[in-house]
This record gives structure tokens, C-alpha cells and sequence, in this order.
């Protein structure tokens, strides 16, 4: 009876441990087509240009936006941002268009020293013409701590995620003025620093997902291989003393 309980508990433990490699091969394959998707928006949303109240209220796809406006007070830094290897911060600063509609424009990267100290930030101010491409913000990290906190510089605040309503609250922004996307800065314009419109930075391209998802399946199919042994073995064996 000992040996059956201890057998049945083996194959809910492999069941289960196969399920959730499974699982976990799943959701890399759907982060590799979310990601291919994105990427194959890139071209046609270069051959339209929208204004930005009209990229808001379309469809969330990448949209190219020019516009007329202006920068308003305040700026953002997406801490954890690398480039080209080094780790620095993302620059932020809200922007709203002559009609009204308003987003957060990604002015670039800065890099972030090894004290930590912030360097200083020259906000933009007046109104202005841009262009750029509408999209998701960069990913972060783990949501661990504040999503925002002050920084020394007046008007300055270190991000560690991007969450709309708290960014407008800090920014002194109407409730729900601000969108989950962001308005990548067209790196043509001599305004802003170092930056270009690479849709995946600080994140896995697809193909590392789909490597990823060919080891979890390939780990469920050995916990599976390897319980299916064990039971062969063991049917061995009863028959083996049966006959003696």
C-alpha cells in the first residue's frame, strides 16, 4: 500500500512539474509573437505621419506622429536603462500639443555615474515642432518599492516603472492625461540626448524567447521521459519477483 501512495504521489509531482514547464514554454512562445508583431509595425507606421491627439485616440499599435506644441514642467528618469553596455537613465519630459492632447516625450539616454548622482537636467521649455514614434515605454524591472521618488534637482523624479496615473500626479497633471505609451523622439531632431527608435532595448529579442520556450518544453519532455522510465523499471521488477 506504502509503495502505491508513494507511486501515485510520484505522478502528481511529475504531472505537475510538466504542466508548469509547459506553461512556462507557453508564455515565452506568446512573448516572441507579441514581439514580432510589434517589430512588423514599425515600417508602416513610418508611412503615415498623425498628429498626436489623432495617434491617441487610434488603435495602440505604432503610430509616427508630427506635431506642434509645447514641452510642459517637470521631467521623468527611467532609472536601469542600459546603452551600448552601460547603465544610465531614460529623460522624460511631458509635452502637450497645440490641440490639447498630451504625452510623455523620450528625449534620450543619459548615462548614470558610478556614485549615482544624478547629472543635471535642462528641461525643455517653449513651443516647438516634433516628430517621432509613438510606442510602449522600455520595460522594467520588478515592481519593488515607489514607482517614483523625488530627486535632488527641483521638478526631477527617479522612476523605477512608469505607471500613467502616479507619473501625473508628480507631474501635475490632470487625472488620466496620461497614456501607457510614450513619444519616442525622432533622433533626426537636433534636440535632446543620445537616443534612437529601437523598439526592444533593455529586453530579449524574439529569438530568445523562442530558445527559451524550446528549454522549458525540452525540460517537461525529460521530467516525462524520466517518470516513464522509473514505471518501466519498476514493472521490471514486479515481474521479475511475480515469476520466482
Amino acid at each position: 500500500m506504502m509503495r502505491k501512495h508513494t507511486r501515485l504521489i510520484g505522478w502528481i509531482a511529475a504531472v505537475l512539474v510538466i504542466l508548469a514547464f509547459c506553461q512556462l514554454g507557453r508564455w515565452q512562445v506568446q512573448r516572441m509573437h507579441e514581439k514580432e508583431a510589434l517589430l512588423a509595425q514599425q515600417v508602416p507606421a513610418r508611412a503615415q505621419s498623425l498628429t498626436l491627439r489623432q495617434a491617441l485616440a487610434a488603435p495602440p499599435v505604432l503610430r509616427w506622429v508630427e506635431d506642434r506644441g509645447r514641452f510642459l514642467p517637470g521631467t521623468l528618469l527611467l532609472d536601469n536603462q542600459t546603452r551600448d553596455g552601460r547603465a544610465g537613465i531614460k529623460v522624460y519630459q511631458p509635452f502637450q500639443s497645440d490641440d490639447g492632447a498630451r504625452v510623455l516625450i523620450d528625449l534620450g539616454w543619459l548615462p548614470m555615474p558610478p556614485d549615482r548622482v544624478i547629472p543635471p537636467i535642462t528641461p525643455h521649455s517653449g513651443p516647438t515642432a516634433l516628430s517621432g514614434l509613438l510606442a510602449p515605454p522600455p520595460a522594467t524591472g520588478l515592481a519593488l518599492g515607489p514607482a517614483l521618488s523625488p530627486a535632488p534637482q527641483p521638478g526631477v523624479w527617479l522612476a523605477s516603472r512608469m505607471p500613467p496615473e502616479e507619473m501625473a500626479r508628480a507631474l501635475s497633471l490632470p487625472p488620466g492625461s496620461l497614456q501607457v505609451r510614450v513619444l519616442r523622439l525622432d533622433p533626426a531632431l537636433p534636440s535632446g540626448y543620445a537616443r534612437d527608435l529601437e523598439l526592444l532595448p533593455n529586453t530579449l529579442p524574439p529569438s530568445r524567447h523562442l530558445g527559451y520556450a524550446v528549454q522549458w518544453f525540452g525540460l517537461a519532455l525529460t521530467v516525462l521521459v524520466v517518470a516513464l522510465v522509473l514505471e518501466f523499471r519498476r514493472h521490471r521488477r514486479r515481474r521479475g519477483t511475480s515469476r520466482r
